[in-house]
């Protein structure tokens, strides 16, 4: 078999993908993919909402109490960080599951197990962050 028949075997089966493996043809469909994909978080996952809620919280106690740029900026990366992380659990454990299906195996629990302990670490970041930044102004307001 040639070089070029090898080509062409690639591009007939390129053009033959089903729904789970479409390459986006257009910036506009990378956009729509990943917008799926966050509404598909959004949707089934609530530790993705609360970490949504919980941002927004924050977020919007920065604008209220007129926090600096760079505390606004570090709030909102540290919020996209924990969201970021979410996201790549539900993927990890989204592989996980199609790969081993419905049986234990100690070495998929410890790839879900080990995902999810990194969102649990940037979210306690992103809390003890927050605090430092918006804590005092919080009590300022209280007392």
């Amino acid at each position: 078999m040639t070089e070029n028949d090898d080509f062409h075997k690639s591009e007939q089966s390129a053009t033959q993908r089903n729904d789970s493996f479409q390459i986006a043809t257009n910036l506009f469909l990378s956009f729509k993919y990943a917008g799926e994909g966050v509404g598909y978080a959004f949707r089934t996952q609530r530790n993705f909402r609360i970490h949504l809620i919980i941002g927004a919280i924050a977020l919007s106690l920065s604008l209220y109490f007129k926090l600096s740029a760079v505390a606004c900026s570090i709030i909102s990366l540290t919020i996209a960080l924990v969201l970021v992380l979410e996201l790549l659990n539900t993927a990890l454990e989204a592989v996980v599951d199609l790969t081993v299906g419905r049986e234990f195996h100690q070495l998929a629990k410890i790839a879900k197990d080990c995902a999810a302990g990194a969102v649990l670490i940037a979210a306690i970041a992103a809390l003890i962050i927050a605090s430092a930044l918006l804590l005092p102004y919080i009590l300022d307001t209280l007392i």
